[in-house]
């Protein structure tokens, strides 16, 4: 396997690196899980940032690069930029939801203490549909299951699902994932359908009606 070879060279980081922008797939899982295997001395910029591209595939690694990458120690530091507090928000989305595949909030013992993070840089952001969408999807899954299998108790849980939903309802947020979601597209559907329903977004409710 080509990841497993370049893991070995001398200067197989960068060359792996090199490799991770250009495959998607099972390519990026074989890339990325070597990458967490070497460790993120010389990865770690770029796996706290790009290692999931929203692929359902992502679900195999995400915990690796939270636990590799000290997910914990960048969300909450003083250097915080846009790009890694979007990709929290992704590895978030996907850990909440990938039994069977990866590791999940309720087996990542950091997961209250990124959660509350991400929902309050979240707060600081300009609003967006990307950032709305997954941090909807994270605050439903955070309501329909146990504190437990969110890695939280009951009072973390509902504190942060409560910082998830102020955001969400702000006026430049509804506009925002309005604005970019089609409303003809199947993922529309199934969003509000389910999603939006079930939080009682405001941005929907006109749909719901």
């Amino acid at each position: 396997m080509v990841a497993e070879a370049l893991q070995r060279r001398r200067g197989g980081t960068e060359a792996l690196l090199w490799l991770a922008e250009r495959v998607a797939g099972w390519g990026r899982v074989y890339v990325v899980e070597a990458l967490c295997r070497q460790g993120a001395a010389r990865s770690r910029a770029w796996l706290l940032r790009h290692a999931c591209d929203g692929d359902y595939l992502n679900g195999y690694f995400a915990g690796q690069v939270a636990t590799t990458a000290h997910l914990h120690e960048a969300i909450t530091s003083t250097d915080v930029d846009d790009d890694l507090v979007d990709h929290t928000g992704r590895l978030l989305r996907v850990m909440a939801d990938c039994g069977g595949m990866g590791m999940t909030l309720e087996h990542y013992p950091p997961a209250p203490v990124v959660l509350a993070a991400h929902a309050a840089h979240l707060a600081q952001q300009s609003p967006t549909a990307n950032r709305y969408v997954d941090a909807a999807i994270i605050a439903d899954y955070l309501t329909a299951k146990p504190p437990n299998r969110c890695g939280c108790t009951a009072e973390q849980r509902d504190h942060i699902v409560q910082q998830y939903l102020a955001v969400l309802d702000r006026p430049d947020w509804r506009d925002a994932v309005r604005a970019g979601l089609g409303p003809t597209s199947d993922f529309f559907a199934w969003f509000t359908g389910h999603v939006a329903a079930r939080l009682r977004l405001g941005a929907f409710s006109d749909v719901a009606e």
